[in-house]
């Protein structure tokens, strides 16, 4: 479990100065995504032990003047989240099992050719790098990119898009899908991953929809019974009206015998 840090502990110099990318700007589309992707991971991870961390500084010796590594985003699983400083690989808790950068103008070359080593030397078992800018930084247009860890060599190996161009993420069990100025997670099932307010949202319509069926089928149960009580009502009237029908018939045929008894006619002999 990740701890706080303690004064008696190693005391990094870039915990307390900036670094390069520190001094740099972030765009609008790059800290939407980020916000974004943070929430959807937050959600998905809420009923387990993970420590989400934006921008948190990454250590993997104990040299002092190290310079660290700061993902958009680091995934650890299988650790409770704690507000730390900072964080030294083996000591604060294991390395990240998932990184994710989102691109900017000044780092895409360094994410994509510098910090897949760098990461590997941490132990990061699967780092992901996206573009969101609405016009890609690299020619051909391509987004998303992957590597995995090999532990054998303990260096990243590149992962191939899928023809659709998605990549797997074994430890989000989750697609990573580009769309523009977002990165979508999706599961196995092709449903996408929602953040907690979406879900929430959903789960609403979904109860919205579910008491609009359940009130459809008591309007449909008072419409049959209602057509049933109509069918019933006028099975009863067709019963009276023969019933009428009939005894008219006997009081015509009544009287006929009458008129041919008074003429001297038996009518059952006719």
């Amino acid at each position: 479990m990740a701890k706080q840090l303690q004064y008696d502990e190693l005391a990094y110099y870039y915990d307390t100065h900036p670094t390069e990318e520190d001094l740099m700007g972030e765009t609008a589309v790059h800290a939407a995504l980020i916000r974004y992707l943070m929430e959807v991971l937050s959600w998905l991870f809420d009923q387990q032990g993970c420590a989400l961390h934006e921008n948190l500084n990454f250590y993997h010796t104990p040299y002092w003047k190290e310079l660290p590594v700061a993902p958009d985003i680091a995934v650890v699983k299988g650790v409770d989240f704690e507000w730390v400083r900072s964080w030294r690989v083996g000591q604060t808790g294991p390395g990240p099992h998932v990184v994710l950068e989102i691109a900017s103008q000044e780092t895409w070359s360094k994410d994509l050719a510098e910090k897949p080593s760098k990461y590997a030397k941490m132990g990061v078992e699967e780092y992901f790098a996206y573009d969101p800018n609405e016009r890609p930084l690299l020619r051909g247009g391509r987004r998303l990119f992957g590597w995995r860890l090999d532990r054998v060599s303990r260096s990243m190996h590149p992962l191939p898009l899928e023809p659709d161009g998605r990549l797997w993420s074994r430890h989000l069990e989750s697609y990573l899908v580009p769309d523009r100025a977002y990165l979508r997670l999706y599961d196995r099932a092709g449903q996408l991953r929602l953040t907690r307010a979406e879900a929430e949202a959903e789960a609403r319509r979904a109860e919205t929809r579910r008491a609009d069926a359940e009130a459809e089928a008591r309007r449909a149960e008072t419409r049959r019974a209602e057509a049933e009580k109509q069918r019933a009502n006028a099975e009863a009237d067709a019963r009276r009206a023969e019933m009428k029908r009939a005894e008219a018939e006997k009081q015509r045929a009544d009287a006929l015998a009458e008129k041919l008894r008074s003429l001297g006619i038996d009518p059952d002999q006719i």
